[in-house]
C-alpha cells in the first residue's frame, strides 16, 4: 500500500501577502511526509504570476520564479498571464532559472515545435515503483498567442494526441488544466483514464473535490486564499481511492515576519521600477466619475496607437493622479491592467449603439470583476474624436455620423471578451496589438 500527496496552487496572480504562510505550510508537509516514508508531489496550475505587482513587473517574472524554485515545486503548467502577458522573448526566457519542469502539451513555437523549456507530458516514478503521467494544458487564447508569435493548439483536440502515450506509460494519470472547471468536468466525462484534474482559470473553489466519474476534480480558488491536497491510495500501483481537501492559507500558523516579508517583495520591485519617464509641469488628478485630463490623454494615446478613426475608455482605468517626476512604478500603480489596445470595425448604425450604450446612466457605476481589469468600478466613459449633442447626436472628428459608413473604433481589449456589447463585437473585425498594455501607452504618450 501507498499514499501519495499531491499539493497545489493556482491563479495566485502574485498576490504574495499570503505567499510566506503558504511556503512555510508547503515546506511543513513535505517535511512530514518525507519523515513517515510518504510521496509528495507539488503543482502549480498557473496564473502564478501577474504583471500588476512591483515584483512581478520589475523583474520581468523572474522573482516568481525565485519563489517556485524557493518552495522546490516538482512542476508548473502556465496560464493565460504567463502566456499572454509577456512579449515572446519575455515568455521564451521566463523559465531559464527555473528547477521545476515545466508542462504544457497545447504550446508550439511558430515551426509546430515545443519550446525548449516545455515537456508536453512527464512521467515521475514513487520509491514503490509507481508511475505517475502529468499533462498540461491552458486556456485557448490562440489569437492572442498567434500575434505574439506562438502557436497554441485547441486543448481537447491535443489531449487526444497524447493520451494514448501517457496511459502505455503511467499507472496513475494527473492533468495540470488551466482551463476552466466546465472543460475540467468535460474531460473527465471524456477520459475516464485520467485519475485527477487539477484545475484553474475559473478560480472555482473545490473544498472536497468534486467527483465526476471515475475523475476526481481539484481546485483552489484564486490569490492564494487555499492550498489543495490530493491524496492517492495505491495498490500493487493501481489507484483505488482518492481525497481532495482545502487548507484555508488565513487559518494557516502565521510567520511572526510574515508581513515584512511580502512588504520587502513589494519594495524589491518598486525599487526595479524606479526610473523616471518624464516630469509633468502641473498634477493630473484622477477621478473614476469625470473625464480628467489624465483619462483624456489614455483615450488619446489609445486612438493614436491603434491608428483609429475614435476611441472611448473607461475612466476607472485610471487608478491614482500622476505629478512631478513620474516613474514605471507610478504608471504601474495607477494603470496595473494586463490590458491590451485593439481596434474594431463597426458600421455607423452599430457604433451608435455601442456609444449610446457607454452613456447609460448605471454605466459608470457597473462592478467589473477579471477580464484583465485590476479596479473595480467601471467609471464614466472618456471618448477621443467623439462628441454627443444634447439630443445625443453623435459627431466623429466633428461630422454627423453617418450610418452606412466603416469607422474604426479603438478600445480596451476587455470589451472585447464577451462581457460587453454582444451583439455586434462578436462579429466584427478587430485587430489586437500585443504586447503593449495601456500603461505602455501612457508612458508613450507622456514622453513625447
Amino acid at each position: 500500500m501507498e499514499f501519495i500527496h499531491i499539493y497545489h496552487t493556482n491563479d495566485l496572480h502574485s498576490h504574495l501577502k499570503r505567499w510566506p504562510r503558504i511556503q512555510q505550510f508547503l515546506k511543513s508537509r513535505r517535511t512530514h511526509h518525507e519523515e513517515v516514508g510518504e510521496e509528495f508531489f507539488l503543482f502549480d496550475i498557473g496564473d502564478f504570476i501577474d504583471r500588476w505587482h512591483p515584483l512581478s513587473e520589475g523583474t520581468h517574472g523572474q522573482g516568481n520564479i525565485e519563489l517556485l524554485n524557493e518552495s522546490r515545486y516538482t512542476a508548473v503548467t502556465i496560464g493565460n498571464n504567463e502566456g499572454v502577458n509577456f512579449p515572446y522573448e519575455g515568455l521564451n526566457h521566463l523559465y531559464d532559472s527555473r528547477d521545476f519542469d515545466v508542462i504544457l502539451a497545447n504550446l508550439y513555437n511558430s515551426n509546430s515545435q515545443h519550446p525548449t523549456w516545455l515537456k508536453p507530458y512527464k512521467i515521475y516514478q514513487t520509491k514503490k515503483g509507481t508511475r505517475i503521467g502529468v499533462i498540461g494544458l491552458t486556456a485557448y487564447f490562440s489569437l492572442l498567442y498567434g500575434l505574439l508569435g506562438w502557436r497554441l493548439t485547441e486543448p481537447l483536440e491535443e489531449l487526444k494526441n497524447w493520451i494514448k502515450p501517457l496511459k502505455e506509460q503511467s499507472d496513475v494519470i494527473i492533468l495540470l488544466s488551466h482551463l476552466g472547471l466546465n472543460h475540467d468536468e468535460r474531460i473527465a466525462m471524456e477520459y475516464p483514464e485520467i485519475d485527477v484534474i487539477l484545475g484553474g482559470h475559473t478560480h472555482h473553489t473545490l473544498p472536497e473535490g468534486k467527483q465526476v466519474e471515475k475523475t476526481l476534480l481539484a481546485g483552489a480558488g484564486k490569490h492564494g486564499r487555499f492550498v489543495g491536497h490530493v491524496t492517492l491510495q495505491v495498490d500493487n500501483r493501481n489507484p483505488i481511492s482518492s481525497q481532495a481537501k482545502l487548507y484555508n492559507v488565513l487559518e494557516l500558523s502565521a510567520l511572526p515576519d510574515e508581513k515584512a516579508i511580502s512588504k520587502g517583495l513589494y519594495r524589491k520591485g518598486k525599487k526595479l521600477l524606479n526610473q523616471k519617464i518624464t516630469t509633468l509641469p502641473k498634477e493630473l488628478p484622477h477621478d473614476p466619475f469625470q473625464a480628467t485630463e489624465l483619462a483624456k490623454i489614455l483615450c488619446q494615446s489609445l486612438r493614436e496607437w491603434c491608428k483609429a478613426d475614435c476611441a472611448f475608455i473607461n475612466a476607472g482605468l485610471i487608478l491614482g493622479p500622476l505629478s512631478g517626476n513620474v516613474t514605471s512604478y507610478d504608471l504601474l500603480s495607477i494603470c496595473p491592467h494586463p490590458i491590451n489596445p485593439c481596434k474594431i470595425e463597426l458600421t455607423g448604425m452599430e457604433l451608435r449603439e455601442v456609444l449610446l450604450e457607454t452613456k447609460d446612466e448605471n454605466w459608470a457605476y457597473k462592478q467589473v470583476v477579471g477580464l484583465g481589469f485590476r479596479g473595480s468600478v467601471m467609471g464614466v466613459s472618456v471618448y477621443d474624436r467623439i462628441t454627443f449633442n444634447e439630443n445625443k447626436d453623435i459627431y466623429i472628428n466633428g461630422m454627423a455620423l453617418d450610418l452606412a459608413q466603416t469607422y474604426s473604433l479603438a478600445v480596451p481589449d476587455m470589451f472585447t471578451f464577451g462581457h460587453f456589447f454582444k451583439e455586434i463585437f462578436p462579429n466584427n473585425k478587430k485587430e489586437y496589438f500585443l504586447p503593449e498594455f495601456l500603461r505602455d501607452l501612457l508612458k508613450w504618450k507622456l514622453q513625447s
